[in-house]
């Protein structure tokens, strides 16, 4: 018994030595210490650090709970039933269609045809092709010379995406044609009315092409070279290089924003066979560099966009070269969030004036221009915008602006008194008889008051209106010449499954021309006022299905006698119909 009592404690003080042993650790220990910033309350100044001992009676020790659980299966009475899933009603869907075509006629001998042709191929690329023609083959009531026109626009481009960037190329072309058929309120002899050739046609081509980069400091480019040319041997090629570059700043912190360069480099070159007086050629050629460098930044509920306009201006034919810097700056916040904000900036920019953008805004100037830049020194604007509800929404803005050489349509003194087509056996051209215009550049102050308010009444009916007066303060000229002082107008929208509507009323208030004392070269005997005027249109159509529809056009509802140019008398009611077929291939 002892024997075996000595072998057991001679056992376990063996097991317990080694259970004494320790092994080494192989995982080294790092210290880390944390480091958080302490943002104290004034709560945190009267904590209390210890823990207090909340000693018990015995009366609230925990009392031993015993349970015990009988089961038993139970018969469910849950049958599950099927449903109508509850949406919104957003109305019958309306197909949309990648290619239309459309046709009508109307009075005063007024065909119209338009298209727009559109194809891709899954996600790699696209191409299309749109055309549209608008002509009036009867002369405005009271016309003594042919006051026809005609309009033809076509354009179709193709767009390619790869893998570091898409590019897409078009081409743009336009031929036109119209007739100064506006003469002066003077007696011409039949044989002089005869002699005059009023016609005047304008063609128009243009190659363009943009590139958008993916991932790149090169934002996009575009480059674009156009053709312009007219009846009487006039040229203009006008090239334009455009490029957006972004270098991002977040090395220099994260809270900052990249800055944007934008760049401009624009080349206008273009010559008339002849200035009004037939005395030289006209030629013009002037080259415009310009660099943006732009910061936009969120601060304290401001949206605050910084930018500095660089731009060279080199004037070849004149010899000139001018350096300009204009700010260009841009904020806005809420004072009421969705119902009133308010912006405000400061902007200027160098305006290249062309040939082509005057015959687009007066189809009537001779083939006689002198071309210049127009310099927008200073824009000062001051807005409000938001929602009065949520169908109403209004822009107010009231502005400052200080242009120097600003242009100005001016009538051209004839050089006919009603009895003679020729001045030194020279026969006149179509233009010389005072039913043109040429451009007087003058530095023009403008106060402006735009406002703008829209009501969507609901989804098939909606309603906006637009005025703008403004107040010129020329600095040479007499009169602002063929400046109205107030615009306005309305536009109401209406659309069901069938039926659509849209109808346009817009007022222009009365401008100002020249009156001369005789044939050119005469100086000023007065000025003409010409009258304002109200033009209300009309137009509406119904969907018989997905693919075809018909359509109405109704122009100058009240059948006014008004005129945008002096003595350019406009056509009274016009109405034009016709249907549209859309597909797909």
């Amino acid at each position: 018994m002892k024997r075996g009592i000595l072998l057991l404690l001679i056992l376990f003080c063996f097991l317990s030595t080694n259970g004494q042993e320790q092994k080494i650790d192989t995982v080294e220990t790092e210290i880390v210490n944390v480091v958080t910033k302490f943002n104290p309350e004034i709560a945190d100044a009267k904590k209390i650090n210890k823990n207090p001992v909340i000693k018990l009676l015995g009366k609230s020790k925990k009392q031993k709970l015993t349970y015990s659980i009988y089961s038993a299966p139970v018969a469910s009475t849950f049958i599950p039933k099927t449903g109508a899933i509850k949406g919104i009603d957003v109305g019958v869907k309306e197909r949309v269609y990648n290619n239309y075509l459309a046709a009508g006629y109307g009075n005063y001998g007024s065909p119209y045809a338009e298209a727009f042709i559109y194809k891709n191929t899954r996600f790699d690329n696209e191409y299309g092709l749109s055309a549209k023609y608008i002509a009036s083959t009867e002369n405005v009531r009271d016309s003594k010379l042919n006051s026809n026109f005609s309009n033809f626009q076509a354009s179709l481009f193709y767009k390619q995406v790869d893998r570091y960037f898409d590019w897409k190329v078009g081409l743009n072309t336009e031929l036109s044609q119209y007739n100064w058929y506006g003469l002066p309120n003077m007696t011409f002899d039949e044989p002089v009315l005869n002699t005059i050739n009023e016609l005047q046609k304008y063609n128009y081509v243009k190659v363009d092409g943009d590139f958008k980069f993916h991932d790149s400091y090169i934002d996009y480019g575009k480059i674009s070279v156009s053709y312009f040319t007219d009846l009487y041997n006039s040229k203009e090629i006008l090239a334009n290089f455009n490029a957006k570059l972004n270098f991002p700043l977040d090395f220099l912190g994260d809270y900052l924003n990249d800055i944007s360069i934008k760049t401009n480099v624009e080349f206008l070159n273009g010559s008339f066979e002849n200035n009004y007086a037939k005395t030289s050629k006209v030629n013009y050629n002037i080259i415009t560099a310009k660099l943006n460098p732009e910061y936009k930044v969120n601060y304290a509920g401001f949206s605050i966009k910084t930018a500095l306009n660089i731009i060279a201006s080199l004037d070849t034919e004149n010899n000139a070269t001018n350096i300009f810097l204009y700010p260009d700056i841009f904020a806005q916040t809420a004072i009421l969030k969705n119902y009133v904000n308010i912006y405000a900036g400061i902007t200027g920019n160098l305006h290249t004036n062309t040939y082509k953008q005057f015959t687009e805004e007066n189809q009537y100037v001779s083939p006689t221009l002198f071309i210049t830049q127009t310099a927008e020194t200073s824009n000062l604007f001051l807005g409000l915008q938001g929602n009065i509800t949520n169908e109403i929404s209004y822009n107010i803005k009231g502005s400052s602006i200080k242009e120097e050489d600003k242009p100005l349509f001016l009538r051209n003194n004839t050089k006919s008194d009603g009895t003679n087509a020729s001045v030194n056996g020279r026969t006149l051209a179509g233009y010389e008889y005072g039913n043109s215009f040429y451009i007087y550049y003058d530095d023009v102050k403008t106060t402006s008051f735009y406002g703008e308010i829209a009501y969507d009444y609901s989804r098939k009916l909606s309603f906006s209106t637009q005025f703008q007066f403004d107040n010129f303060t020329m600095t040479n000229a007499i009169e602002k010449w063929n400046l109205p002082t107030l615009q306005a107008s309305f536009l109401g929208k209406y659309k069901e499954d069938k039926w659509f509507a849209t109808t346009n009323i817009f007022y222009v208030s009365e401008r100002k021309d020249a009156l001369y004392n005789a044939q050119f070269p005469s100086s000023l005997r007065g000025i003409e006022t010409i009258n304002s005027f109200i033009d209300v249109n009309l137009n509406g159509g119904y969907h018989f299905n997905d693919k075809f529809s018909a359509f109405l056009k109704a122009n100058n509802i009240l059948n006014t006698k008004y005129q945008r140019f002096a003595n350019f008398d406009t056509q009274g009611f016009q109405i034009l119909g016709g249907i549209t077929y859309k597909f797909d291939f």
